[in-house]
């Protein structure tokens, strides 16, 4: 262990852990005006998309379980996942994106995630 380091437990461990997972792809994803970043971050309670212009630092289209099409929708929450990514799709396709790369923010390809992903490629993008 390295001098200084903080010894983390439970819920604070996993969420470092997803951040230096998070770190180690972004080292290797970067969004391009042809092909901008669909970024997920999911919480306890939300998930969020946003699709990312990493050249220019422009977010071209977002949704999130906050907005008001999604918000108190019926389903549990890859139900609400799903509805995110074809919205975020839909938004993305409107503002000129067909294709895009995924980064599923230093969280595992699996549950919300997964719909999400599934939902927006169902819904027209390439990735």
């Amino acid at each position: 262990m390295a001098y200084g380091q903080k010894i983390l437990k439970g819920d604070a461990y996993k969420r470092a852990a997803i951040k230096r997972r998070h770190i180690r792809i972004r080292k290797k994803l970067s969004g391009t005006a042809e092909r901008p970043r669909l970024v997920v971050t999911r919480s306890n309670r939300h998930i969020v998309a946003q699709v990312i212009d990493d050249i220019k630092g422009h977010t071209l289209a977002s949704a999130s379980t906050l907005d008001s099409s999604v918000r108190g929708g019926e389903g549990d929450k890859s139900a609400q996942a799903k509805k995110v990514g074809a919205l975020v799709a839909e938004r993305a396709k409107a503002a000129g994106v067909e294709a895009v790369v995924f980064d599923r923010g230093g969280n595992q390809y699996a549950g919300r995630i997964a719909a999400l992903a599934d939902a927006a490629r169902e819904a027209g993008l390439k990735f």
